[in-house]
């Protein structure tokens, strides 16, 4: 799907990510907004399980950093790929919910980056990164 930015008018593209269906939990990184997306079926043994939405901080704290250099975080939100601001999970409700199919029949998107659905913009998710046996972590948040 397609959306562009309020800030600098930038088009890009976006996958909604339901976690539940998906059986998975999720962070962005902090510098570029990046999705790490980590399936409950290769959750990390030892850690305490996740829900089916953002991951803990001590959860986070298991992520290896982004390609970019960056560190997942659990207040950092997706980031237009042009200027790199935060994308406001409010204004993002008027593209997702145009084309978002139950929106017809009165289901609303969650109008937060803190639940239940994650927002993977151009792409840029990595699978499951964790650094748990490597030794790399994020600074705590």
């Amino acid at each position: 799907m397609e959306a562009s930015c309020p800030d600098c008018r930038a088009h890009f593209q976006y996958q909604l990510i339901h976690n539940g269906f998906n059986d998975s939990s999720y962070a962005y990184c902090g510098k570029c907004g990046a999705t790490a997306l980590c399936s409950h079926r290769k959750w990390p043994e030892g850690l305490p399980p996740s829900d089916y939405g953002p991951l803990l901080p001590e959860q986070v704290e298991c992520l290896r950093p982004c390609s970019c250099g960056g560190y997942f975080h659990t207040h950092a939100m997706p980031r237009c790929p042009a200027c790199g601001n935060a994308l406001d999970p409010l204004q993002a409700t008027s593209w997702i919910e145009a084309v978002a199919p139950g929106t017809a029949s009165g289901l609303r998107w969650q109008a937060s980056w803190l639940g239940l659905y994650a927002l993977a913009v151009e792409s840029k998710v990595l699978n499951d990164p964790w650094a748990r046996d490597s030794g790399e972590s994020a600074p705590a948040d």
